[in-house]
């Protein structure tokens, strides 16, 4: 019988520090979760509450030696930090605590790396990580950090950083790159789709509310949905239909967190994209979460920062679990359950009253002498099937709305029965 060795999981401790900038609690709820998902078993907490950040240790000098004292005693392999570490702080950390530690940024980074699949997205993980390891190459131990200015300071190691951080460099701008033409592939894949009618919704949300379980639930996607954050990294897409009978593309996007790091969001942005390219956002959140309204607002800032003008539904997930919505409900808001399939039908009613109709399904008889409309047909929309006859063009299209009172004269309209 063959025996596979499975690693044993680290013994994690988590640190947050409170200045009232933000909720700590929960922040370190969330913490949590991320390292349970990145596999860590968390041993332990600790808050300390200060004014401000020490520079050099981020805790004061009683506290760190706490931590030190309990990372030796429990025997933790790993100290977690719920905030961005700069590269001295992760130095005078993991001397003092004699173990390695890893800021949020990091264990957010090392679940994306655990997590990508497509080809696209282990190039964003990899430009996100270099970008996060570029300006901490000199806080990795005097081997590559003997700087200094005088006879006996120079050395190898001055030479060996330089080096590492070119390679580096070069390699974020070949990332970067090839990033840039897999977003124009894309961009002419989302114009192509517009100019055949194409509508695209995009499910955006917090991570871990069910998106995922969502598209699976309409689509029968088969998109991996499991109780874990950021489940989904790369982008699914799937074609739905809706109640009018019009198709529409549904587009699952990465999962969102709380201070969600520049670097992820710079490196994702192409993935990001689709949410602004969107004609529709379902915003979904997590009605059973007591922090559901926090969520929706997360989403929406995340938005507004990328610059998505789209129409947005807010979906209100799980609501087989209460008894009643905490938030309002509107005709901008649907209440459904993706597991059991409570409350899709009105959610995709909702979908078709609120996705503009940017096409028309049109026939035509076009004049010859209107062949400069022929040809804004073609550039706006699409041309479905054309016949010349003696009196013109006959035309079947789907026809831009801002051309559709321009061709209007020229409509071939079914006659009426009887």
């Amino acid at each position: 019988m063959m025996e596979t060795n499975r690693q044993p999981a680290q013994r994690a401790v988590l640190v947050a520090l409170d200045t009232g900038e933000y909720e700590v609690e929960q922040s370190l709820a969330e913490l949590e979760e991320l390292a349970r998902t990145a596999g860590a078993q968390v041993t332990g907490r600790m808050v300390q509450r200060r004014p401000t950040c020490d520079p050099a240790t981020v805790l004061g000098a009683g506290r760190l030696e706490e931590l030190a004292e309990f990372c030796k005693g429990d025997g933790a392999d790993l100290v977690l930090f719920d905030r961005e570490l700069t590269p001295a702080q992760l130095r005078n950390l993991e001397r003092a605590c004699g173990v390695p530690v890893v800021d949020r940024t990091g264990l957010i980074l090392d679940i994306f790396a655990q997590r990508a699949v497509t080809a696209e997205g282990k190039l964003q993980v990899e430009l996100a990580q270099l970008q996060y390891q570029l300006p901490r190459l000199g806080g990795q131990g005097t081997a590559l950090s003997r700087l200094g200015g005088g006879i006996g300071t120079r050395g190898p190691g001055e030479t060996q950083l330089e080096t590492d951080r070119r390679h580096i460099r070069r390699r974020i701008a070949a990332l970067k790159s090839r990033l840039a033409e897999l977003e124009q592939r894309r961009h002419r894949l989302h114009e192509r789709r517009k100019k055949e009618g194409f509508p695209t919704v995009a499910i955006v949300g917090y991570t871990n509310v069910g998106k995922s379980t969502l598209l699976n639930a309409l689509t029968q996607a088969g998109v991996l949905a499991e109780d874990k954050l950021f489940a989904t990294l790369d982008p699914t897409s799937r074609a739905l239909t809706l109640p009018d009978g019009r198709r529409v593309l549904l587009i699952d996007t990465v999962g969102l967190v709380r201070r969600l790091p520049h670097q992820l969001v710079e490196a994702f942005h192409s993935t990001l994209e689709a949410a602004v390219q969107a004609d529709l956002i379902w915003c979904v959140c997590d009605i059973a979460s007591p922090e559901a309204a926090q969520q929706v607002e997360v989403t929406r800032r995340l938005l507004a920062e990328l610059g998505a003008a789209a129409p947005q539904l807010v979906v209100l997930n799980k609501g087989d679990l209460v008894a009643e919505s905490p938030l309002p409900l509107d005709a901008a808001t649907a209440v459904i359950s993706a597991r059991t399939g409570f409350g899709l039908d009105r959610l995709l009613e909702l979908t078709a009253q609120a996705l503009p109709q940017r096409h028309r399904r049109m026939r035509l008889l076009l004049p010859y002498e209107k062949g400069a409309l022929l040809h804004a047909l073609r550039q706006e929309g699409k041309v479905l099937s054309q016949e010349y006859l003696p009196e013109g063009v006959l035309v079947e299209a789907l026809v831009d709305c801002r051309l559709a009172e321009q061709a209007a004269p020229y409509q071939i309209l079914p006659r009426p029965l009887g």
